[in-house]
Order: C-alpha cells, then sequence, then structure tokens
C-alpha cells in the first residue's frame, strides 16, 4: 500500500473508525443487527481495537437486515458526509459487499482506477446468507456464488490460486457486456440468498471466495452478538466470538510472522482531507 502524502496506516484506522461509529450508531438507531468480522473482530480481541497493520473494517450483517440497510441510509443517514454504496444495474464497484463511505475523503484502489465511483475511505458492510439443509442445494449455492464473485467483482483474482484466475478470465472473456455480466451475477445473488436465514441453522458469506463460503456460521451468533471493547467503544462481535475466531484463524492469538503484518489494499492515492471528486482525471478516470 501506497502511504501518500505521509499518511498513515493509523491515521487510516482513525478515519475508518469515525465511519464505523457513525454507521454503529445508525444502525442501533434503526434496529439493524451487525457484528465486526473477520481482522475487526479479531482486533477487538487480542489487541481490543485495530490489529496494527490493519487498513481494512468488515462487519457482517444478515441479509434481511442488510437489505433493508440502504433504503433506510438514504432516508435517515447524512448522505452528504456518507454514503451507503453497492453495485447495481448501473454502477459496479467491483466489490461484492456494500461499502460505507466518507464522500470528504480519497483512498483509490489500484483495481478502480478506471471507474468513476466513489473512491472514498470506507468500511465493508458483508450479508451473510442462510445455508439449506441439502447436500445439493448446498452445492448449488456455491456454483452461485462463484458465479456472482466472477461477475460481480469484474476483476481477475490475484490471491485466489492459478485455477481461479484462469477460469474466471475465461468467464470474463466470453462475458464482455455490462448488462449481461449484471444480469449474471444478480441472477446468482438472488438464488444463493433465497433461502433467507431465519429458517436456516447456519449462515455463510457467499461473496467472498471460495475458502470462505464454506466457513458455516450458527445464525445465533449474528442474530445476538455481544459488545466487546474496540479502541475505547463498544462495538459487536459474533456471540460466541471465540469460535468464530478459531474457523477463521485457528490458533488466533498467535501473531503472524513479521512479513506477513503489513496492510491488504492496493491503494494508488489517499487524501484523508480532501474528497476523491478533487482527484478525477488525476488519480482516476485518467486520459490514456
Amino acid at each position: 500500500m501506497e502511504q501518500t502524502n505521509q499518511i498513515s496506516v493509523r491515521d487510516i484506522q482513525n478515519k475508518m473508525l469515525e465511519i464505523l461509529l457513525y454507521f454503529d450508531d445508525f444502525c442501533r438507531k434503526h434496529n439493524l443487527k451487525y457484528a465486526l468480522a473477520g481482522g475487526s473482530a479479531l482486533g477487538a480481541v487480542r489487541h481490543q481495537g485495530f490489529i496494527p497493520w490493519d487498513d481494512d473494517v468488515d462487519v457482517l450483517m444478515l441479509r434481511e437486515d442488510y437489505e433493508k440497510l440502504q433504503g433506510l441510509w438514504e432516508q435517515y443517514a447524512d448522505t452528504a458526509r456518507y454514503s451507503c454504496v453497492r453495485s447495481n444495474e448501473t454502477v459496479n464497484i467491483h466489490h461484492t459487499a456494500t461499502e460505507i463511505k466518507d464522500n470528504n475523503t480519497t483512498f483509490i484502489n489500484r483495481h478502480s482506477v478506471d471507474s468513476d465511483i466513489n473512491h472514498g475511505m470506507m468500511i465493508d458492510v458483508i450479508p451473510l446468507d442462510g445455508v439449506p439443509e441439502g447436500k445439493f442445494a448446498r452445492i448449488m449455492q456455491m456454483v452461485n456464488s462463484m458465479i456472482y464473485c466472477c461477475f460481480n467483482f469484474q476483476r481477475l483474482p490475484e490471491h485466489k490460486g492459478k485455477l481461479t484466475y484462469l477460469a474466471t478470465k475465461f468467464a470474463l472473456g466470453i462475458f464482455r457486456g455490462d448488462k449481461i455480466r449484471y444480469r449474471l451475477w444478480k441472477g446468482a445473488e438472488n438464488r444463493l440468498s433465497k433461502y433467507g436465514t431465519a429458517s436456516c441453522k447456519y449462515v455463510a458469506s457467499f461473496g467472498e471466495g471460495a475458502t470462505i463460503m464454506r466457513m458455516y456460521f450458527p445464525r445465533e451468533w449474528f442474530a445476538l452478538p455481544v459488545d466487546m471493547d474496540f479502541e475505547g467503544h463498544s462495538l459487536p462481535v459474533p456471540a460466541d466470538v471465540d469460535a468464530y475466531l478459531k474457523i477463521n484463524f485457528g490458533d488466533y492469538m498467535q501473531l503472524p510472522p513479521e512479513e506477513d503484518q503489513v496492510a491488504r489494499h492496493d491503494s494508488v492515492f489517499i487524501d484523508l482531507e480532501n474528497s476523491y471528486t478533487k482527484y478525477k482525471g488525476i488519480y482516476y478516470c485518467v486520459e490514456k
């Protein structure tokens, strides 16, 4: 990650924390349940806040609340300051999650430099979908997950293995139009999420790749999250956060090797004081 203009990882974390606290307040006011996820949940347990080198905030939300989020946001949130952004028929953010963006900042990822989208600093809201009981239904859900990821991200995966890379390149080479790609990923999303969560014992995230979609979690962990200290604030984590982290990371209290203690995003430009709109044609959507 390029730390542009002397911006440190801690500067980025402080800005993400601002977004997260606004999101938390909004969800509590509108009775939307969510829980810190992945490295954010790990940070809450192991560091009582951010993992020192992490430049990412992920939260998980059951599909029913996830589908309510954007409509409530447009109606009640401070949309001049924060946007709730999700790929749709006309805009693709190259991400299967919904992003809560700070409109007055700039955080341009390398994979999106050619896209005229909101490039503000963000946190990611990831939906959890119900897992059906039947073996065949679960296989088809995974197939639809792969279709969903391929045509929603619309970019070649860098760290998912050679086979996934080649399969994605082949599929995107065949289906090139934005409209057909939208129909493919939206149809797949509808099919994989059709079970709901209320009647399912387990839920999973189907927009983050083959490894993560195989991690099944009891629905109750996210229907009834518990609060934990995060950077001096009380924020929700999965109810059995120990079991959740063991599924994700194994021995999660063990620090990774020093060479792996690096920020995740591949950014080309960051400005935490000015809106991304200032940099159109300079750092993104640049004429070639």
